[in-house]
């Protein structure tokens, strides 16, 4: 199966796409750990990247489709691979279409925005070991320290309330316009996303294979 994820940032497309990865066993393809591998590695393609970045810019599409095809050329990816973060907007999908990455399906994820906000406001992070908790739905069991390692917890930066927000507007008017130009092509998928993860991956795997 050859599939893109898209959902709103907190809908829990990471953790859907790790649970997929295994279910159908291919690989996740995060553009994001892309990017920072080729950097890492010194790669040509990296060192145009990191320019971008740097200098405080978006990497270019072609920049990004010659990455996302490098990729997607190793042996792992024969039997199919899974894309979480790219594209991101129309002319994303429109280079995949011209480099003739061909795509089966295209899985959302839908999750009211409230509960989003939710969600990432109330994460907390150890700074010592990276432990994930919650300030409702899993809360350590002393207020701000760690259960693994007693390190001290803090919400990260851009879990802020308002910038959830900048980030949901973002999507909304860049990545959601993709369900539409999938939707024309007949191969959209759409799970709702629940409080328990199982449940969200139950209605998931019945989008994909029902």
């Amino acid at each position: 199966m050859k599939l893109i994820i898209l959902a709103a940032p907190g809908a829990g497309k990471g953790t859907q796409a790790e649970v997929l990865s295994k279910h159908f066993d291919i690989p996740t393809i995060s553009t994001g750990a892309i990017l920072r591998k080729n950097i890492a590695d010194g790669t040509t393609l990296g060192k145009i990247a990191e320019k971008y970045i740097n200098d405080g810019k978006f990497v270019p599409d072609e920049v990004m489709i010659d990455i996302v095809k490098k990729r997607l050329s190793e042996d792992d990816c024969k039997n199919g691979f899974i894309l979480d973060g790219f594209p991101r907007n129309i002319a994303q999908a429109e280079a995949l279409d011209k480099a003739d990455i061909e795509i089966d399906k295209v899985l959302t994820i839908e999750v009211e925005d409230e509960k989003i906000i939710e969600r990432l406001s109330g994460r907390l992070e150890c700074k010592k070991c990276g432990s994930s908790y919650h300030k409702e739905h899993k809360k350590p069991q002393v207020s701000g320290v760690c259960d693994n390692c007693g390190g001290a917890l803090t919400a990260r930066e851009d879990d802020k309330p308002e910038i959830i927000k900048d980030r949901l507007a973002t999507y909304y008017k860049q990545t959601e316009p993709l369900k539409k130009f999938y939707a024309d092509r007949g191969i959209l998928k759409t799970a709702i996303g629940q409080e328990d993860i199982s449940d969200t991956t139950a209605a998931v795997l019945k989008a994909l294979e029902g």
